[in-house]
Protein backbone atom coordinates (compact mmCIF):
# COMPACT_ATOMS: atom_id res chain seq x y z
CA UNK A 1 0.00 0.00 0.00
CA UNK A 2 1.16 3.56 -0.74
CA UNK A 3 1.77 5.84 2.23
CA UNK A 4 -1.56 7.59 2.92
CA UNK A 5 -1.11 11.31 3.45
CA UNK A 6 -4.78 12.25 3.58
CA UNK A 7 -8.24 10.81 3.03
CA UNK A 8 -9.07 10.66 -0.70
CA UNK A 9 -11.74 13.08 -1.88
CA UNK A 10 -14.01 10.21 -2.93
CA UNK A 11 -14.02 8.70 0.57
CA UNK A 12 -14.34 12.07 2.25
CA UNK A 13 -17.38 12.88 0.10
CA UNK A 14 -18.93 9.45 0.74
CA UNK A 15 -18.56 9.79 4.52
CA UNK A 16 -19.74 13.40 4.73
CA UNK A 17 -23.42 12.47 5.34
CA UNK A 18 -22.31 10.46 8.41
CA UNK A 19 -20.28 13.24 10.02
CA UNK A 20 -22.88 14.13 12.67
CA UNK A 21 -22.70 10.58 14.07
CA UNK A 22 -19.14 11.30 15.26
CA UNK A 23 -18.48 13.63 18.15
CA UNK A 24 -14.86 14.65 17.51
CA UNK A 25 -13.21 15.71 14.28
CA UNK A 26 -10.02 13.83 15.15
CA UNK A 27 -11.97 10.62 15.63
CA UNK A 28 -13.81 11.09 12.35
CA UNK A 29 -10.46 11.57 10.60
CA UNK A 30 -9.22 8.26 11.99
CA UNK A 31 -12.40 6.47 10.91
CA UNK A 32 -12.09 8.00 7.42
CA UNK A 33 -8.52 6.75 7.11
CA UNK A 34 -9.59 3.33 8.36
CA UNK A 35 -12.37 3.08 5.74
CA UNK A 36 -9.87 4.11 3.04
CA UNK A 37 -7.52 1.38 4.24
CA UNK A 38 -10.32 -1.20 4.02
CA UNK A 39 -10.47 -0.43 0.30
CA UNK A 40 -6.85 0.12 -0.77
CA UNK A 41 -4.69 -1.58 1.86
CA UNK A 42 -3.47 -5.16 1.21
CA UNK A 43 -3.43 -5.69 5.00
CA UNK A 44 -6.87 -4.62 6.21
CA UNK A 45 -6.29 -4.97 9.95
CA UNK A 46 -6.03 -1.75 11.94
CA UNK A 47 -2.34 -2.39 12.51
CA UNK A 48 -1.75 -2.88 8.79
CA UNK A 49 -3.74 0.24 7.87
CA UNK A 50 -2.05 2.39 10.54
CA UNK A 51 1.44 1.33 9.40
CA UNK A 52 0.98 3.24 6.11
CA UNK A 53 -0.45 6.46 7.54
CA UNK A 54 1.49 9.71 7.14
CA UNK A 55 0.77 12.94 9.02
CA UNK A 56 2.55 16.19 8.19
CA UNK A 57 2.65 17.07 11.88
CA UNK A 58 3.10 14.80 14.87
CA UNK A 59 1.88 11.29 14.10
CA UNK A 60 -0.87 10.01 16.46
CA UNK A 61 -0.28 6.66 18.10
CA UNK A 62 -1.81 3.44 16.83
CA UNK A 63 -3.70 3.29 20.12
CA UNK A 64 -5.35 6.62 19.24
CA UNK A 65 -6.64 5.21 15.94
CA UNK A 66 -7.84 2.02 17.64
CA UNK A 67 -9.73 3.99 20.26
CA UNK A 68 -11.30 6.33 17.69
CA UNK A 69 -12.51 3.49 15.47
CA UNK A 70 -13.49 0.80 17.97
CA UNK A 71 -14.01 2.42 21.37
CA UNK A 72 -15.00 6.08 21.06
CA UNK A 73 -18.58 7.05 21.81
CA UNK A 74 -19.79 7.71 18.28
CA UNK A 75 -23.25 6.56 17.21
CA UNK A 76 -22.29 3.15 15.85
CA UNK A 77 -25.84 1.77 16.08
CA UNK A 78 -27.10 4.55 13.80
CA UNK A 79 -24.56 3.88 11.05
CA UNK A 80 -26.47 1.27 9.01
CA UNK A 81 -29.91 2.91 9.45
CA UNK A 82 -28.35 6.12 8.06
CA UNK A 83 -26.72 4.06 5.33
CA UNK A 84 -30.08 2.55 4.33
CA UNK A 85 -31.72 5.96 4.26
CA UNK A 86 -28.99 7.36 2.00
CA UNK A 87 -28.89 4.55 -0.56
CA UNK A 88 -32.67 3.96 -0.74
CA UNK A 89 -33.34 6.74 -3.32
CA UNK A 90 -30.69 5.24 -5.61
CA UNK A 91 -32.61 1.96 -5.71
CA UNK A 92 -35.94 3.51 -6.64
CA UNK A 93 -36.97 3.89 -10.25
CA UNK A 94 -34.14 1.67 -11.52
CA UNK A 95 -36.14 -1.43 -12.33
CA UNK A 96 -36.51 -4.60 -10.32
CA UNK A 97 -35.08 -4.64 -6.78
CA UNK A 98 -34.97 -7.58 -4.38
CA UNK A 99 -33.71 -8.03 -0.82
CA UNK A 100 -31.63 -11.18 -0.47
CA UNK A 101 -31.43 -12.85 2.95
CA UNK A 102 -28.51 -15.14 3.68
CA UNK A 103 -25.66 -15.92 6.05
CA UNK A 104 -21.93 -16.49 5.64
CA UNK A 105 -18.95 -17.85 7.57
CA UNK A 106 -16.28 -15.26 8.40
CA UNK A 107 -13.07 -17.17 9.06
CA UNK A 108 -10.54 -16.35 11.78
CA UNK A 109 -8.17 -19.32 11.91
CA UNK A 110 -5.71 -17.60 14.27
CA UNK A 111 -8.15 -15.68 16.42
CA UNK A 112 -9.76 -17.88 19.09
CA UNK A 113 -10.32 -14.81 21.29
CA UNK A 114 -12.18 -12.81 18.62
CA UNK A 115 -15.80 -12.21 19.57
CA UNK A 116 -18.33 -14.65 18.14
CA UNK A 117 -15.85 -17.21 16.82
CA UNK A 118 -16.38 -20.92 17.21
CA UNK A 119 -14.55 -23.97 15.92
CA UNK A 120 -16.91 -26.16 13.99
CA UNK A 121 -17.38 -27.96 10.68
CA UNK A 122 -17.29 -25.71 7.62
CA UNK A 123 -19.81 -27.23 5.20
CA UNK A 124 -18.37 -25.17 2.29
CA UNK A 125 -14.70 -26.09 2.67
CA UNK A 126 -15.60 -29.47 4.21
CA UNK A 127 -13.22 -29.25 7.14
CA UNK A 128 -13.06 -28.07 10.72
CA UNK A 129 -12.49 -24.31 10.91
CA UNK A 130 -12.76 -21.35 13.24
CA UNK A 131 -15.27 -18.74 12.10
CA UNK A 132 -18.03 -16.29 12.93
CA UNK A 133 -21.52 -16.80 11.55
CA UNK A 134 -22.83 -13.53 10.09
CA UNK A 135 -26.44 -13.09 8.92
CA UNK A 136 -26.84 -10.55 6.11
CA UNK A 137 -29.50 -8.64 4.20
CA UNK A 138 -28.55 -7.29 0.77
CA UNK A 139 -30.56 -5.01 -1.50
CA UNK A 140 -29.86 -5.36 -5.23
CA UNK A 141 -31.06 -4.13 -8.58
CA UNK A 142 -29.36 -4.68 -11.91
CA UNK A 143 -26.78 -1.95 -11.26
CA UNK A 144 -26.13 -1.93 -7.51
CA UNK A 145 -25.56 -4.40 -4.68
CA UNK A 146 -25.62 -2.94 -1.16
CA UNK A 147 -25.37 -4.63 2.20
CA UNK A 148 -28.05 -3.11 4.42
CA UNK A 149 -27.78 -5.20 7.61
CA UNK A 150 -25.26 -7.56 9.23
CA UNK A 151 -25.66 -9.39 12.52
CA UNK A 152 -23.38 -11.88 14.23
CA UNK A 153 -24.92 -15.07 15.53
CA UNK A 154 -23.45 -15.72 18.94
CA UNK A 155 -22.17 -19.30 19.15
CA UNK A 156 -24.00 -21.78 21.33
CA UNK A 157 -22.12 -23.68 24.00
CA UNK A 158 -25.23 -25.45 25.27
CA UNK A 159 -23.94 -28.97 24.63
CA UNK A 160 -20.67 -28.27 26.44
CA UNK A 161 -22.53 -26.75 29.39
CA UNK A 162 -24.93 -29.70 29.57
CA UNK A 163 -22.01 -32.14 29.49
CA UNK A 164 -20.37 -30.26 32.36
CA UNK A 165 -23.58 -30.15 34.39
CA UNK A 166 -24.17 -33.87 33.93
CA UNK A 167 -20.57 -34.69 34.82
CA UNK A 168 -20.62 -32.63 38.03
CA UNK A 169 -24.08 -33.52 39.33
CA UNK A 170 -24.26 -34.78 42.91
CA UNK A 171 -26.88 -36.87 44.63
CA UNK A 172 -27.26 -34.24 47.33
CA UNK A 173 -25.78 -30.94 48.38
CA UNK A 174 -25.31 -30.85 52.14
CA UNK A 175 -23.47 -27.54 52.27
CA UNK A 176 -25.42 -24.36 51.51
CA UNK A 177 -22.47 -22.93 49.60
CA UNK A 178 -22.40 -25.96 47.30
CA UNK A 179 -26.12 -25.67 46.66
CA UNK A 180 -25.80 -21.96 45.86
CA UNK A 181 -22.93 -22.60 43.43
CA UNK A 182 -24.91 -25.33 41.69
CA UNK A 183 -27.99 -23.14 41.44
CA UNK A 184 -25.94 -20.34 39.84
CA UNK A 185 -24.52 -22.80 37.30
CA UNK A 186 -28.01 -23.95 36.37
CA UNK A 187 -29.29 -20.36 36.12
CA UNK A 188 -26.40 -19.36 33.88
CA UNK A 189 -27.08 -22.33 31.63
CA UNK A 190 -30.76 -21.38 31.43
CA UNK A 191 -29.84 -17.77 30.66
CA UNK A 192 -27.59 -18.86 27.80
CA UNK A 193 -30.29 -21.14 26.40
CA UNK A 194 -32.91 -18.41 26.44
CA UNK A 195 -30.52 -15.82 25.00
CA UNK A 196 -29.33 -17.94 22.09
CA UNK A 197 -30.89 -17.04 18.73
CA UNK A 198 -31.04 -19.25 15.68
CA UNK A 199 -30.15 -17.80 12.30
CA UNK A 200 -33.79 -17.98 11.29
CA UNK A 201 -34.80 -15.92 14.33
CA UNK A 202 -32.18 -13.28 13.51
CA UNK A 203 -33.46 -13.10 9.92
CA UNK A 204 -37.03 -12.48 11.12
CA UNK A 205 -35.83 -9.67 13.40
CA UNK A 206 -33.87 -8.09 10.54
CA UNK A 207 -36.85 -8.17 8.16
CA UNK A 208 -39.10 -6.71 10.85
CA UNK A 209 -36.67 -3.80 11.31
CA UNK A 210 -36.31 -3.20 7.57
CA UNK A 211 -40.06 -3.19 7.03
CA UNK A 212 -40.63 -0.91 10.00
CA UNK A 213 -38.23 1.63 8.47
CA UNK A 214 -39.95 1.29 5.09
CA UNK A 215 -36.96 2.46 3.02
CA UNK A 216 -37.46 -0.17 0.29
CA UNK A 217 -41.24 -0.35 -0.24
CA UNK A 218 -41.06 -2.04 -3.67
CA UNK A 219 -38.49 -4.72 -2.81
CA UNK A 220 -39.56 -8.36 -2.64
CA UNK A 221 -37.47 -11.04 -0.92
CA UNK A 222 -35.37 -13.98 -2.08
CA UNK A 223 -33.65 -16.58 0.10
CA UNK A 224 -32.84 -20.28 0.27
CA UNK A 225 -34.19 -23.04 2.49
CA UNK A 226 -31.57 -22.28 5.14
CA UNK A 227 -33.61 -19.31 6.36
CA UNK A 228 -37.09 -20.33 5.16
CA UNK A 229 -39.51 -20.43 8.09
CA UNK A 230 -43.24 -19.98 8.49
CA UNK A 231 -42.65 -16.91 10.71
CA UNK A 232 -40.55 -15.22 8.02
CA UNK A 233 -43.02 -15.84 5.21
CA UNK A 234 -45.98 -14.65 7.25
CA UNK A 235 -44.13 -11.48 8.20
CA UNK A 236 -43.27 -10.67 4.57
CA UNK A 237 -46.80 -11.42 3.38
CA UNK A 238 -48.28 -9.25 6.15
CA UNK A 239 -46.37 -6.30 4.67
CA UNK A 240 -47.96 -6.83 1.26
CA UNK A 241 -44.77 -8.14 -0.32
CA UNK A 242 -43.82 -11.38 -2.06
CA UNK A 243 -40.98 -13.85 -1.59
CA UNK A 244 -39.24 -16.62 -3.49
CA UNK A 245 -37.29 -19.42 -1.84
CA UNK A 246 -35.63 -22.62 -2.84
CA UNK A 247 -36.94 -25.67 -1.00
CA UNK A 248 -35.27 -28.98 -0.28
CA UNK A 249 -36.11 -32.00 -2.42
CA UNK A 250 -37.70 -33.77 0.57
CA UNK A 251 -40.39 -31.08 0.99
CA UNK A 252 -43.90 -32.57 0.88
CA UNK A 253 -46.63 -31.17 -1.36
CA UNK A 254 -50.27 -32.20 -1.80
CA UNK A 255 -50.34 -33.95 -5.15
CA UNK A 256 -53.51 -35.67 -6.36
CA UNK A 257 -54.90 -35.79 -2.81
CA UNK A 258 -51.73 -37.37 -1.37
CA UNK A 259 -48.79 -35.82 0.47
CA UNK A 260 -45.69 -36.66 -1.57
CA UNK A 261 -42.07 -35.55 -1.77
CA UNK A 262 -41.58 -32.88 -4.38
CA UNK A 263 -38.63 -34.68 -6.02
CA UNK A 264 -40.78 -37.80 -6.49
CA UNK A 265 -43.48 -35.73 -8.13
CA UNK A 266 -40.90 -34.03 -10.37
CA UNK A 267 -39.50 -37.38 -11.50
CA UNK A 268 -42.99 -38.68 -12.26
CA UNK A 269 -43.95 -35.61 -14.29
CA UNK A 270 -40.63 -35.69 -16.14
CA UNK A 271 -41.13 -39.32 -17.19
CA UNK A 272 -44.85 -39.27 -17.90
CA UNK A 273 -45.31 -35.75 -19.28
CA UNK A 274 -41.96 -34.22 -20.33
CA UNK A 275 -43.87 -31.79 -22.55
CA UNK A 276 -45.14 -30.12 -19.35
CA UNK A 277 -41.70 -28.55 -18.88
CA UNK A 278 -41.86 -25.42 -20.97
CA UNK A 279 -38.92 -23.46 -22.27
CA UNK A 280 -38.53 -20.06 -20.60
CA UNK A 281 -35.98 -17.34 -21.35
CA UNK A 282 -35.10 -15.32 -18.26
CA UNK A 283 -33.01 -12.18 -17.96
CA UNK A 284 -31.14 -12.70 -14.69
CA UNK A 285 -29.95 -9.99 -12.32
CA UNK A 286 -26.53 -9.76 -13.95
CA UNK A 287 -28.12 -9.05 -17.33
CA UNK A 288 -27.41 -12.50 -18.74
CA UNK A 289 -30.31 -14.20 -20.52
CA UNK A 290 -30.56 -17.91 -19.76
CA UNK A 291 -32.94 -20.63 -20.88
CA UNK A 292 -34.75 -22.92 -18.46
CA UNK A 293 -37.30 -25.70 -18.76
CA UNK A 294 -39.92 -25.27 -16.08
CA UNK A 295 -43.03 -26.94 -14.74
CA UNK A 296 -45.07 -24.71 -12.43
CA UNK A 297 -48.28 -25.24 -10.49
CA UNK A 298 -50.13 -23.97 -7.42
CA UNK A 299 -50.16 -26.65 -4.73
CA UNK A 300 -50.48 -26.96 -0.97
CA UNK A 301 -47.41 -27.25 1.26
CA UNK A 302 -47.59 -28.53 4.81
CA UNK A 303 -47.97 -25.61 7.26
CA UNK A 304 -47.45 -23.01 4.51
CA UNK A 305 -50.76 -23.44 2.71
CA UNK A 306 -51.30 -22.88 -1.00
CA UNK A 307 -48.17 -21.66 -2.81
CA UNK A 308 -46.83 -21.74 -6.35
CA UNK A 309 -43.97 -24.14 -7.00
CA UNK A 310 -41.58 -24.32 -9.94
CA UNK A 311 -39.52 -27.36 -10.95
CA UNK A 312 -36.59 -25.90 -12.87
CA UNK A 313 -34.19 -27.68 -15.26
CA UNK A 314 -31.30 -26.04 -17.10
CA UNK A 315 -31.01 -28.71 -19.80
CA UNK A 316 -33.52 -29.36 -22.56
CA UNK A 317 -33.33 -33.13 -22.11
CA UNK A 318 -34.25 -32.72 -18.41
CA UNK A 319 -31.35 -34.93 -17.30
CA UNK A 320 -29.88 -32.44 -14.84
CA UNK A 321 -30.87 -32.26 -11.19
CA UNK A 322 -33.89 -29.91 -10.87
CA UNK A 323 -34.11 -26.91 -8.60
CA UNK A 324 -37.35 -26.44 -6.65
CA UNK A 325 -38.63 -22.91 -6.07
CA UNK A 326 -41.68 -21.76 -4.13
CA UNK A 327 -43.41 -18.39 -3.82
CA UNK A 328 -46.48 -16.94 -2.19
CA UNK A 329 -47.29 -15.00 -5.40
CA UNK A 330 -49.79 -17.37 -7.00
CA UNK A 331 -50.18 -15.07 -10.02
CA UNK A 332 -46.48 -15.05 -10.93
CA UNK A 333 -45.33 -16.88 -14.02
CA UNK A 334 -42.31 -19.16 -13.85
CA UNK A 335 -40.10 -16.59 -15.57
CA UNK A 336 -40.73 -14.01 -12.88
CA UNK A 337 -40.08 -16.56 -10.14
CA UNK A 338 -36.70 -17.48 -11.62
CA UNK A 339 -35.81 -13.84 -12.27
CA UNK A 340 -36.55 -12.95 -8.65
CA UNK A 341 -34.60 -15.97 -7.46
CA UNK A 342 -31.56 -14.86 -9.50
CA UNK A 343 -31.33 -11.78 -7.25
CA UNK A 344 -30.69 -14.11 -4.32
CA UNK A 345 -27.11 -14.56 -5.57
CA UNK A 346 -26.42 -10.88 -4.95
CA UNK A 347 -25.81 -11.89 -1.33
CA UNK A 348 -23.06 -14.26 -2.46
CA UNK A 349 -21.46 -11.46 -4.48
CA UNK A 350 -21.62 -9.18 -1.45
CA UNK A 351 -20.06 -11.83 0.80
CA UNK A 352 -17.22 -12.63 -1.56
CA UNK A 353 -16.40 -9.04 -2.43
CA UNK A 354 -16.62 -7.81 1.17
CA UNK A 355 -14.24 -10.53 2.32
CA UNK A 356 -11.71 -9.94 -0.45
CA UNK A 357 -12.23 -6.25 -1.18
CA UNK A 358 -13.22 -4.45 2.03
CA UNK A 359 -11.80 -6.66 4.76
CA UNK A 360 -14.87 -8.33 6.24
CA UNK A 361 -12.65 -11.16 7.52
CA UNK A 362 -9.73 -8.93 8.54
CA UNK A 363 -10.83 -7.64 11.95
CA UNK A 364 -8.40 -8.78 14.67
CA UNK A 365 -10.43 -7.32 17.54
CA UNK A 366 -11.83 -9.22 20.48
CA UNK A 367 -14.90 -7.51 21.93
CA UNK A 368 -18.41 -7.46 20.54
CA UNK A 369 -18.68 -3.72 19.91
CA UNK A 370 -15.39 -3.55 18.00
CA UNK A 371 -16.31 -6.48 15.72
CA UNK A 372 -19.72 -4.98 14.95
CA UNK A 373 -18.16 -1.60 14.13
CA UNK A 374 -15.70 -3.22 11.76
CA UNK A 375 -18.50 -5.05 9.94
CA UNK A 376 -20.54 -1.86 9.56
CA UNK A 377 -17.61 0.16 8.26
CA UNK A 378 -16.74 -2.64 5.83
CA UNK A 379 -20.34 -2.53 4.59
CA UNK A 380 -20.07 1.24 4.04
CA UNK A 381 -16.75 0.81 2.23
CA UNK A 382 -18.31 -1.71 -0.16
CA UNK A 383 -21.11 0.71 -1.10
CA UNK A 384 -18.76 3.68 -1.48
CA UNK A 385 -16.38 1.71 -3.67
CA UNK A 386 -19.02 0.76 -6.24
CA UNK A 387 -20.04 4.44 -6.40
CA UNK A 388 -16.51 5.75 -6.85
CA UNK A 389 -16.39 8.04 -9.91
CA UNK A 390 -14.24 6.63 -12.68
CA UNK A 391 -14.31 6.06 -16.41
CA UNK A 392 -14.00 2.81 -18.27
CA UNK A 393 -10.31 2.20 -18.95
CA UNK A 394 -9.08 1.56 -22.48
CA UNK A 395 -5.66 0.35 -21.36
CA UNK A 396 -4.51 -3.18 -22.13
CA UNK A 397 -4.59 -3.98 -18.40
CA UNK A 398 -8.39 -3.75 -18.37
CA UNK A 399 -9.07 -4.99 -21.89
CA UNK A 400 -11.01 -7.95 -20.46
CA UNK A 401 -13.70 -5.54 -19.21
CA UNK A 402 -14.59 -4.56 -22.81
CA UNK A 403 -15.23 -0.94 -21.88
CA UNK A 404 -17.22 -1.68 -18.72
CA UNK A 405 -16.20 -0.16 -15.38
CA UNK A 406 -15.07 -2.84 -12.91
CA UNK A 407 -14.61 -2.82 -9.15
CA UNK A 408 -10.87 -3.12 -9.74
CA UNK A 409 -10.90 0.08 -11.79
CA UNK A 410 -12.84 1.90 -9.09
CA UNK A 411 -10.38 0.73 -6.45
CA UNK A 412 -7.55 1.86 -8.71
CA UNK A 413 -9.18 5.29 -9.05
CA UNK A 414 -9.18 5.71 -5.25
CA UNK A 415 -5.58 4.48 -5.12
CA UNK A 416 -4.67 7.16 -7.69
CA UNK A 417 -6.13 9.78 -5.33
CA UNK A 418 -3.92 8.41 -2.54
CA UNK A 419 -0.90 8.54 -4.88
CA UNK A 420 -1.76 12.10 -5.94
CA UNK A 421 -1.79 13.35 -2.35
CA UNK A 422 1.51 11.53 -1.76
CA UNK A 423 3.11 13.29 -4.73
CA UNK A 424 1.72 16.65 -3.58
CA UNK A 425 3.31 16.22 -0.14
CA UNK A 426 6.64 15.17 -1.64
CA UNK A 427 6.51 18.22 -3.91
CA UNK A 428 5.98 20.53 -0.94
CA UNK A 429 8.80 18.91 1.00
CA UNK A 430 11.24 19.16 -1.89
CA UNK A 431 10.25 22.81 -2.39
CA UNK A 432 10.99 23.37 1.30
CA UNK A 433 14.54 22.14 0.88
CA UNK A 434 14.17 18.55 2.05
CA UNK A 435 16.61 16.00 0.69
CA UNK A 436 15.56 12.67 -0.79
CA UNK A 437 16.56 10.94 2.44
CA UNK A 438 14.48 13.35 4.54
CA UNK A 439 11.44 12.96 2.29
CA UNK A 440 11.77 9.17 2.45
CA UNK A 441 11.97 9.36 6.25
CA UNK A 442 8.72 11.37 6.37
CA UNK A 443 6.87 9.04 4.02
CA UNK A 444 8.37 5.74 5.17
CA UNK A 445 10.12 6.04 8.54
CA UNK A 446 12.94 3.57 9.02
Amino acid sequence: MLPMVEVPATIRKGLRPYRDLFRRGEGFEHVSRYVTGLIVSPNKTLQGIYAHQVWEGEKPSRRAMHEAVFEAGWEAEELLPRHRALIAPEHRGRGREVISLDWTLVHHERGPQIYGTTKSYDYVERRMARFQTVVTAVIANRQLIDGIELQIQEPSFGKEEETYLQATVQASYEQMEQAQTRLLELLHHMEHRLGYKKRTEIVVEMVAQLEEEGKFPQADYAFDNGVLTLELTRLIESKGKHWVSEVESSRHILWQDHWRRIDEVAAEVRLAHPESFRKVSVRCRNGETKEFWVFTKSVRLKRYGRKRIAMVHERADLTDKPRFLVTDALHWESGRMIETWSFRWAAEVFHEFSKQGTGLEAAQVRNEEAVKRHFRLSCLAQSMLQRAPTVASTSEQFAFAKGETTFGQRCRAITREVFHSLLALAKRLFAGGYSCEQVAEVLMPA
